[in-house]
């Protein structure tokens, strides 16, 4: 069993922040630390290609442009657009233009959506993306100052997390998790309850200064979770400490059950 690779409420509690943080352009898509999955998202792009993946009219030269860095990142064949770039790197890729003076998701591959499915995304402008999100307006405007002032090639980098009870990464609706949450027995909860991370770039690029965004989603048991030194304790800490309004977002009460047999589990050794 790994160990994780990101324990993001070791660094600070559960809120509606950006956290963006400067990367070295070096360490944008690589090491892919869940190379792993690559051919689960090769079958969804094969098989399902339509639910996981489009694009708008208009927007094929930026889309070209982005879909070069990911590959020249991966070391990959040069693509022509998201679909094959995304085969390359286990990251959802989200292409993010000004259209009409508003940043707009003009492309997407999504091969491991946390609860929102292509259809939703494309067309969608960043306050629409972000309208259920508690924090509200404000946080869709801050986060467009970003994408507007992003120099090229100074890529940031923030980090993002849930909880589910599954290992599933393809979840375009959390419908079905909250469900199977309500039925299923506790006493295997260590291993059914899973941290769900979102490791989360943005990216300018040089020539058509639209944003490449993209997700890569890490899925690690609770069990592999509370063996590191310190994550019980603070995983506890940020789940009772968390606001009202993003538990209710994130559709944790779903998973409280759940969530407190794994934490009692895990206190006894089990």
């Amino acid at each position: 069993m790994r160990a994780p690779p990101h324990l993001p409420f070791m660094d600070r509690p559960a809120a509606f922040t950006i956290g963006l943080k400067p990367l070295a352009l070096s360490a944008w898509l690589v090491p892919d630390w869940e190379a792993a999955a690559l051919p689960e998202k090769a079958g969804l792009l094969d098989r399902r290609r339509d639910e996981v993946y489009a694009a708008l009219p208009g927007g094929a030269e930026a889309e070209e442009e982005a879909a070069a860095l990911v590959a020249k990142a991966a070391c990959g064949p040069p693509c022509a657009c998201l679909a094959e770039a995304a085969r390359l790197v286990s990251d959802d890729l989200v292409l993010m233009e000004l259209r009409d003076g508003a940043w707009t998701a003009t492309a997407a591959a999504l091969c491991s959506p946390t609860y929102f499915s292509v259809a939703e995304a494309l067309g969608s402008s960043l306050a629409v993306l972000h309208g259920p999100v508690p924090a509200g307006e404000g946080f869709a405007d801050r986060i467009a100052r970003v994408f507007s002032m992003i120099r090229a090639d100074e890529p940031l980098e923030r980090f993002n997390w849930t909880v589910q009870p599954t290992d599933e990464r393809f979840t375009p609706s959390s419908a079905p998790l909250k469900l199977m949450a309500v039925s299923c027995p506790v006493d295997d909860a260590l291993d059914r309850m899973h941290l769900r991370v979102e490791r989360q770039t943005i990216r300018r690029l040089p020539k058509a200064g639209a944003v490449l965004f993209t997700i890569r989603v890490s899925l690690d048991p609770f069990r592999a979770v509370f063996s590191q030194t310190g994550a019980r304790e603070a995983f506890a800490r940020a789940w009772t400490e968390a606001p009202q309004a993003l538990r209710f977002y994130k559709g944790w009460p779903s998973y409280e059950r759940l969530v407190r047999a794994a934490l009692d589990l895990s206190e006894d050794g089990c």
